[in-house]
């Protein structure tokens, strides 16, 4: 039998293990609660966020324009001697419209084809006068027929496009010559100047002046002669050097036939056009005038410094 005593003391422990154990109990809940408010919700985890969009700029690699410049033969084709013959084509007033479009320097038409000196302009200035000697100049024309030519100012000379162009140059005294530019006058002489030769410039006025203003303006005369084509000295199969001489009109460009086709080559400040690599060195070439009109001949071999003659000219304007 338990003693009264002993019934209290059990109490007493039974008390004190429910207290325990509810103490406990809400400790671990505060607990829980707690941790449950500092982690992050797990559902964020459970379903991925929406992903945010990001700007972005899609660049598409640029596609050159298709310029008929295929890589260098080793071995070009450039045989023999023979016989050169061109036929003449006019271009349109309009190019037509084509999936490359050209830029306006290498365009067709009179006003971009022309550069600084355009037909029906009249250009205002000063004539001077220089030693012509045998009439070459930086154009490389080589010794003139005559000595009635001029040196055009490096403005208006546009690395060589006015080589070769014939200009009317008018006095204020009422007198009048015409002049082939084959040479080119370097600075200080303005745009509008020319630099005649002392024959030029006698014509016009006494030598003693020294300096007259005159107005001047492109001609495209009647001439004899037909254009004709010389490589440059050291040209080759890897590399070329073509000169147009004798044409009637300014050029504005000359192109060699490739296996890719028609290759226009860039013209340099003496007055060649340079193939770098050689292509098209030997084959058919096509020189256009600033109306437009193109010539083309083949049969001109890859002869250096040897003026071989096209028989044909362009058109009068």
């Amino acid at each position: 039998m338990q003693t009264a005593r002993q019934a209290a003391r059990q109490r007493r422990q039974r008390r004190r293990l429910i207290l325990g154990t509810t103490l406990a109990l809400t400790a671990a809940g505060v607990l829980a609660y707690l941790v449950m408010g500092v982690l992050p919700d797990r559902r964020t985890d459970a379903v991925p966020a929406a992903p945010t969009p990001v700007a972005t700029t899609q660049v598409r690699a640029a596609t050159p324009p298709e310029t008929g410049t295929p890589t260098a033969s080793g071995t070009p084709s450039a045989t023999g001697t023979p016989s050169p013959t061109a036929t003449a084509t006019t271009a349109p007033a309009r190019p037509s419209a084509t999936n490359t479009p050209q830029s306006p320097r290498t365009a067709s038409t009179t006003a971009s084809s022309a550069g600084r000196i355009r037909p029906g302009t009249t250009y205002t200035g000063v004539a001077t006068a220089y030693e012509a000697e045998d009439g070459n100049g930086a154009c490389l024309f080589g010794p003139s027929p005559d000595l009635m030519i001029a040196a055009m100012n490096t403005t208006d000379y546009e690395t060589s496009r006015a080589c070769g162009a014939y200009v009317l140059v008018r006095a204020a005294n009422g007198k009048s010559i015409t002049v082939r530019i084959t040479n080119e006058c370097p600075l200080p002489c303005a745009p509008g100047q020319l630099d005649l030769s002392q024959e030029a410039f006698a014509k016009l006025a006494d030598l003693k002046v020294g300096r007259i203003p005159i107005t001047w303006q492109l001609l495209s005369p009647s001439i004899s002669e037909t254009m004709s084509i010389r490589y440059k000295t050291g040209s080759n199969p890897y590399w070329c050097g073509i000169q147009a001489i004798g044409h009637r009109n300014p050029v504005a460009r000359l192109e060699v036939r490739t296996g890719g086709g028609w290759r226009q080559l860039p013209r340099t400040e003496y007055n060649y056009f340079v193939s770098a690599d050689g292509s098209g060195c030997g084959s058919s070439i096509r020189v256009t005038d600033i109306y437009g009109e193109r010539l083309t001949v083949t049969g001109i071999a890859l002869r250096p410094n040897v003026v071989q003659p096209t028989g044909v000219q362009f058109a009068r304007h």
